[in-house]
């Protein structure tokens, strides 16, 4: 069994509980899920435990009623799980939701104290962060952080970092637990968290769920890489209407974004070809199936100038929803090893920044491969 609990029940994490529901009941079969039927421990034996939001619409309902908001379709299994309150940090800044917090009635300290008791009645085992797309800085030291923590210095957190630090102070006390970091803030990218993680018995998955269009100019540059192309210019862009899109209309809160899909140039080519890749617009009626489009202008043999366009609808919630249901089993594998601190060979596989910081990306493919013998599976296409 694998003990799951969301923090962030918005789209993807509606659409993740609700096709995770469906598969366990046999109704719906498992596309998107990468390892679906080959691991160890199978996809019934994820049980969803807690749900953890800062939307004053969503807070104390229950879980059925917020997921069939998302997809009419809910499983009546989602019933009796009540949305609790997390912590918000200015996440829902700027966006038409009222944000209610625990820090809006204790301090951080205080707060964290509390999800680790919750944590410790729901005895979660793997932790999945879907929050909303935050603005954020890196810590330097371990001690500029517990310190922020300590001075309830609410300018300097996230609440991603607060969930993170919580989730290691919860892990120490419980001899283990994993954190999936499925958002651009960096977790497995900041050695800080990753040396806590290391000392707290906690696995970091992270950063940022490589879906759509980013995993796709993955292949596409390492294509090219192998082929010694010579990229020129590459453009792409993705245009949404849920609200991480709308989110993202915040410049801070693009930057983050940004970072995470460009990171794949420099580490795929070898050199870093003008660029333009970041989420660039809100419409919303879009809604969930975004608009991807990407153009790429490179020289083959005898001074050739070849272009590729390439354009695309896609759902974005289950495409990372289908993912969660790996990297909740795949967490609890990373705990059964005691691979504490971050997991490079899952990373590279299924996110856009993969930690730890001084590894980079490589061409999907070669991640697959490690991350499924990482996984004790046998090599798909070696």
């Amino acid at each position: 069994m694998v003990r799951v609990v969301i923090l962030g029940q918005g789209y993807v994490a509606s659409i993740f509980a609700s096709g995770l529901e469906k598969i366990k009941a046999g109704k719906l079969e498992p596309y998107g899920v990468p390892l679906a039927d080959e691991l160890p421990i199978k996809i019934k034996d994820i049980e969803i435990v807690g749900s953890y939001d800062v939307d004053a619409s969503k807070v104390g309902k229950d879980l059925y009623e917020v997921v069939k908001a998302y997809d009419p379709e809910a499983p009546e299994s989602l019933r009796g799980i009540t949305v609790r309150k997390g912590i918000h940090l200015r996440s829902l800044k700027n966006l038409p939701i009222e944000a209610v917090g625990l820090e809006d009635e204790m301090s951080l300290k205080d707060a964290i104290e509390h999800l680790v008791n919750e944590w410790k009645e729901l005895r979660a085992e793997v932790f999945i962060n879907v929050c909303t797309t935050e603005a954020f800085v890196p810590f330097e030291s371990r001690e500029e952080l517990e310190k922020a923590i300590e001075e309830d210095n609410r300018d300097r957190l996230t609440a991603t970092q607060v969930y993170a630090y919580a989730i290691a102070q919860y892990a120490k006390e419980v001899g283990g637990a994993a954190f999936v970091n499925a958002i651009p803030t960096l977790i497995a990218n900041d050695p800080v968290f990753v040396e806590l993680a290391k000392d707290s018995n906690m696995v970091i998955f992270g950063d940022d769920g490589a879906t759509g269009a980013t995993p796709f100019t993955a292949d596409v540059l390492s294509h090219l890489a192998q082929r010694n192309r010579y990229v020129l210019d590459i453009a792409q862009f993705n245009i949404g209407g849920n609200n991480d899109f709308l989110a993202l209309t915040d410049k801070e809160r693009n930057k983050s974004k940004e970072f995470t899909k460009s990171s794949i140039v420099k580490d795929l080519l070898g050199y870093d070809a003008p660029h333009y890749i970041k989420p660039t617009g809100f419409l919303e009626p879009l809604g969930d199936k975004k608009f991807i489009a990407m153009h790429i202008e490179y020289v083959s043999f005898n001074g050739a100038h070849d272009e590729l366009v390439i354009t695309g609808r896609i759902n974005d919630s289950p495409a990372l929803a289908g993912l969660l249901v790996d990297l909740a089993r795949l967490g609890k594998i990373a705990l059964d090893k005691k691979a504490y601190g971050t997991v490079y060979e899952v990373n590279a596989f299924y996110m856009k920044n993969p930690g730890p910081k001084e590894k980079g990306n490589i061409p999907r493919i070669i991640a697959h491969e490690k991350m499924r013998m990482w996984a004790g599976l046998e090599p798909k296409w070696l």
